[in-house]
């Protein structure tokens, strides 16, 4: 089993980043597991705007869809802005949607059999809004979702703490931190051993 985690924080490297901390407590869930791991920050990437597989001039996302292709699980790690997913994060999904009529061998999209879990961090309510819309875009593009797909941790509204300033994750960040890594495992397992039919 991989699994890829693509960072959507709008700071580059070596910028600390909150998503990028939850997103590593998740990836430490899948080792645990037994899951080969990799996380790419998106920001530090020059992913193009658009809805094709290569926008080409140096264009960094055909790479990286090739890590998603690879991949058995995608993790997408985002804050929250404005109530909403960051616009890394829906870019990312903005440039997914060019492979929703590509399909494999057997005539299937070429993200079914693939799991996606979400992490989100912010200090503004909208942690259930962000997985809304990124839940719904991951289904219409093939991913599979397990139960308890989502991690967040929510701070107080206008207050200056971030996640990755906590001096220890909180109880129930840690357990759906632990179920989301569990659960989309075993779906990516199953669907491994039992495909979707083909049309």
């Amino acid at each position: 089993m991989r699994a890829l985690s693509l960072v959507c924080t709008l700071n580059s490297s070596p910028t600390s980043s909150s998503s990028h901390t939850l997103s590593d407590q998740v990836m430490t869930e899948f080792e645990k597991l037994g899951v080969e791991v990799e996380t790419v920050r998106v920001a530090d990437h020059d992913v193009r705007p658009g809805v094709a597989v290569d926008l080409g001039n140096g264009d960094a996302w055909p790479a990286l869809r090739e890590k998603v292709l690879a991949a058995d699980i995608l993790l997408l790690a985002t804050p929250i802005w404005l109530g909403h997913p960051s616009s890394v994060c829906q870019r990312v999904l903005e440039r997914l949607n060019a492979d929703m009529s590509e399909t494999d061998d057997a005539g299937r999209p070429l993200m079914y059999g693939k799991v996606a879990a979400l992490a989100v961090v912010g200090n503004e309510d909208g942690a259930h809004n962000v997985s809304a819309d990124v839940f719904q875009a991951c289904n219409d593009l093939g991913f599979s979702l397990a139960p308890h797909a989502v991690t967040y941790w929510v701070g107080e509204a206008k207050q200056g703490t971030d996640y990755q300033d906590l001096d220890e994750t909180p109880e129930e960040v840690a357990s759906a931190t632990q179920a989301l890594a569990a659960n989309a495992h075993h779906l990516a397992e199953l669907l491994a051993g039992q495909p979707y039919p083909a049309p």
